[in-house]
């Protein structure tokens, strides 16, 4: 239902996120929706439950949905484009299930998606498009058919939005300092098996030699975070902890920038990984740290949302810089497939 072509013109937008706990008793609850079917052991579960209730149980990301949803509400009226907005998530209310059940009471039919994930890799696109697709199915005859908005990880736009985050950063570092700084691009590590069966890396790579490509001849490096698999699976390195340790050792730098490029909201994972964790590391070794917001409401990447819906909707031509093209509409029957999955994973946190 997904990939097939729309029988009428399109009628909503349709926001599809992962979903977070909004206080402490959702915490549970929601990791239990996120560990469903999978073999994680409990005290695996506890230790991420620790994460949320460091911030009192409460994830930001429904609430930085909310605001990106108003965003770009506003600035599809600023705009002329009457397109209601809906928003479901794979792992909290509002359930994917739920918000298509409501789009066909509504008598949507035709829905356009955006997911709140710049990159190709199953967790970031094939895995919604399968939350999607089971959701049709439970719905039977007469479900909205939805259609994916491409990935935007070179749209200028989004590269745009994130250069001007970084040099915010980059500003709070003492001028005579800043022609040292080294700069640390940042995306959730996934298993080696998995990544060799999309363009994740290639497309974070490119995103990232954008942005410094615009912000200057400085030093930089992508690193991964938020690593869940156990020590025998190989998974994208380096680790972003495991870099600013060594980085420190073997160099004369003293100020970093940490840009978690693979992001596009400021959630548990930003937070707790980067702004506890890679933090705590930094001030342990001796190293000035700076991490930037990601794009979250900035309005370069509210109005790119509203280009990748003019491609669809008017036949806008697609924009794309840099080394490789605009990303496909539909996705090939083989693409981002997931490979084996661990049994002792543990969960995500958004």
């Amino acid at each position: 239902m997904i990939e097939s072509m729309p029988e009428s013109p399109f009628d909503a937008i349709l926001l599809i996120s992962f979903g977070g706990p909004e206080g402490p008793d959702d915490v549970m609850p929601f990791l239990e929706n996120v560990l469903r079917g999978k073999n994680v052991p409990r005290a695996r579960m506890l230790e991420v439950a620790e994460h949320y209730n460091h911030f009192g149980g409460i994830s930001p990301i429904n609430q930085q949905n909310r605001e990106l949803i108003a965003a770009l509400k506003q600035e599809l009226a600023d705009h002329q484009i009457e397109l209601p907005v809906y928003w479901g998530n794979r792992n909290w209310h509002p359930l994917i299930p739920d918000t298509l059940q409501q789009m066909q009471k509504d008598g949507i039919r035709n829905a356009l998606a955006f997911f709140t994930s710049a990159y190709s890799c199953y967790s970031g696109c094939r895995q919604y498009r399968e939350n999607i697709m089971e959701a049709q199915v439970g719905l039977g005859d007469g479900a909205p058919q939805v259609h994916k908005l491409r990935m935007f990880f070179n749209h200028p736009d989004y590269i745009a939005a994130s250069v001007d985050r970084v040099r915010e950063a980059l500003s709070e570092i003492p001028e005579q300092r800043r022609a040292k700084t080294h700069f640390l691009f940042t995306a959730h590590s996934i298993p080696l098996g998995m990544a060799e069966r999309c363009r994740y890396t290639a497309q974070l790579e490119e995103a990232s030699r954008l942005v410094m490509e615009a912000i200057g001849a400085f030093s930089w490096k992508l690193v991964y975070q938020s690593r869940s698999g156990p020590p025998s699976q190989p998974w994208l390195e380096p680790d972003v902890c495991d870099y600013l340790e060594s980085l420190k050792q073997e160099s004369e730098v003293e100020d970093v920038v940490i840009m978690p490029i693979g992001f596009v909201s400021d959630h548990m994972e930003v937070l707790f990984d980067l702004d506890t964790e890679a933090k705590e590391v930094c001030q342990r070794v001796g190293l000035q740290m700076v991490r930037a917001k990601t794009v979250g409401i900035h309005p370069k990447f509210i109005s790119m949302i509203r280009q990748l819906i003019l491609e669809r909707t008017a036949g806008q031509p697609k924009q794309a810089i840099g080394f490789m093209p605009a990303n496909h509409d539909v996705c090939p029957v083989d693409c981002c497939l997931p490979g084996k999955r661990p049994g002792g994973a543990r969960p995500s946190t958004a």
